[in-house]
């Protein structure tokens, strides 16, 4: 950045890292961009259901079949995709920071970060088990009321994306979940995440015999819904940059409804 031409201005000049600032001083940084793979990333006219947005967050609702990186077979239809276009359309360099990840069936809020300095402090975030995310989830069978699931988690023996509990080589996993209702055998769970496995709770749901409709890896019973029955309900975060407390909810699916109310 010191290279950088008007990276640095102090009071309208160009400004050293070593100048003792004096109060009434105007200190303007400009952080650039840096423009990485992102490039290879196409850029295609996908809806984007915005719930907020400011120019260090982008907070979005992600409906279900919509992966949200590029990855083989699946180039053209990812939220990265979506994201790319409404960067374009405004003429704004693409760098695509998606700091809470969520399963391609998996519908619900998901926040990018708009520049470096958003993403780096909300990835911290992110490790340090400040942002917190709530979920919610149909299971098939009647939980307990409330409990928490403390069980490794890793990839099963010849499979690319299918994973267990596996006490043995597994990394640790914890899942806290809450039974809030139950209708026609099927139960709506509150559930919070203390880590961010790969399927972690559709395998930790299946783990205690209560596994999610719907879901084509770990419980392929699509009478009531025809994806895993998961919503990223809300997420809550500090802002990286105001530091003001920032809480979204994303509204159920109607899919996701339906199932729960099914009657016979």
């Amino acid at each position: 950045m010191k290279r950088a031409e008007h990276a640095i201005l102090l009071n309208g000049l160009p400004a050293f890292g070593r100048t003792i600032l004096k109060e009434q001083d105007v200190l303007k940084i400009l952080v650039p961009e840096e423009v990485g793979p992102e490039e290879s990333i196409i850029p295609v006219k996908i809806p984007l259901d915005i719930l907020y947005e400011d120019e260090d967050i982008l907070v979005l609702n992600k409906p279900a079949d919509m992966p949200v990186h590029p990855s083989a077979g699946n180039y053209e239809n990812t939220l990265a995709n979506g994201v790319a276009w409404y960067y374009k359309q405004q003429g704004k360099t693409f760098v695509y920071r998606c700091i809470n990840r969520l399963d391609r069936d998996t519908t619900g809020v998901l926040v990018l970060a708009k520049n470096p300095l958003s993403g780096a402090l909300l990835s911290a975030q992110m490790k340090q088990r400040q942002i917190r995310r709530t979920y919610l989830a149909l299971t098939d069978g009647i939980p307990p009321k409330k409990g928490t699931i403390s069980a490794p988690i890793a990839r099963m023996d010849d499979s690319v994306i299918t994973r267990e509990v596996n006490f043995e080589h597994g990394e640790t996993a914890v899942t806290h979940y809450e039974r809030l209702d139950v209708n026609n055998g099927y139960s709506l769970v509150e559930l919070h995440l203390d880590t961010g496995r790969t399927h972690q709770i559709r395998v930790h749901m299946k783990y205690i015999g209560c596994p999610l409709p719907g879901d084509f890896l770990y419980h392929p019973d699509f009478d009531r819904i025809s994806r895993q029955a998961l919503h990223s309900f809300q997420l809550e975060f500090t802002h990286p940059i105001t530091g003001k407390p920032m809480r979204f909810l994303a509204p159920v699916p109607e899919d996701f409804l339906n199932a729960f109310h099914f009657h016979y």
